[in-house]
């Protein structure tokens, strides 16, 4: 269901040192960029739809879709040291100049495409003014209560991350999250206010491991495919 209270913000900036112009790479023979603008355009209308790129082929690429592509990063929010946040602010600004009104800031990572409509909807259907996020999350393979460890300050040794090291089943261990980078549902006052990483109220929203690979590598390239395929 297309809404219009929602601005949808996707980062796909041209400098890429994992995998090279990953963003307009084919995945299983489609651009990866075409999955994230894909989905944006299921939830909101294209108004709404921000590619965020300093990169003209990125954005002739995003264009083939149909999407208007009206707005363009400035260099300085595209260099490897440029936060997420900064860049995410600039696209708020623009769309405030242009008049277009939104009450919350849904972020699509190109580097999902696992990712389907229904992961957003419920991710915007968790979402309220009163949080400052809801967020895809897959179960943690690593679980600070049972197998991972720290070592110690003084001599080194290994020590469980918390608790008190007694747990012999991981089942009775508190669960452990990590945040997949698929689906953000952002409140933009929160956003004006301080860093994602700074945020409180984060509302997790549980994703199959499976579809949470979050393309960073060439191994992650090729272990995504095998899975899109295997699903298709």
């Amino acid at each position: 269901m297309k809404r219009d209270n929602i601005l949808v913000v996707i980062p796909a900036r041209g400098g890429s040192k994992g995998i090279p112009h990953k963003n307009i790479k084919p995945f299983l023979g489609r651009p990866l960029l075409h999955y994230a603008i894909e989905i944006a355009r299921e939830v909101a209308e294209d108004s709404h739809v921000i590619v965020s790129t300093d990169d003209k082929e990125i954005a002739q690429v995003a264009r083939q879709t149909g999407l208007p592509v009206p707005y363009m990063r400035p260099a300085a929010l595209a260099t490897d040291h440029a936060s997420s946040r900064d860049a995410i602010l600039d696209v708020m600004d623009w769309a405030d100049s242009q008049g277009l009104k939104y009450d919350r800031v849904l972020l699509l990572q190109p580097t999902s495409p696992l990712r389907t409509v229904v992961d957003v909807e419920r991710t915007l259907a968790t979402y309220s003014p009163d949080i400052d996020m809801a967020v895809t999350v897959k179960e943690a393979s690593c679980n600070p209560y049972y197998n991972c460890y720290e070592t110690s300050a003084d001599n080194g040794y290994l020590h469980i991350s918390k608790g008190d090291g007694r747990l012999t089943r991981r089942q009775d261990a508190p669960h452990a999250w990590e945040i997949n980078g698929a689906v953000y549902v952002i409140n933009p006052k929160s956003l004006r206010e301080m860093e994602i990483g700074q945020f409180q109220r984060r509302v997790p929203v549980e994703m199959d491991a499976a579809r949470s690979v979050d393309l960073d590598s060439p191994l992650d390239w090729e272990i995504a495919e095998a899975i899109g395929r295997h699903l298709k």
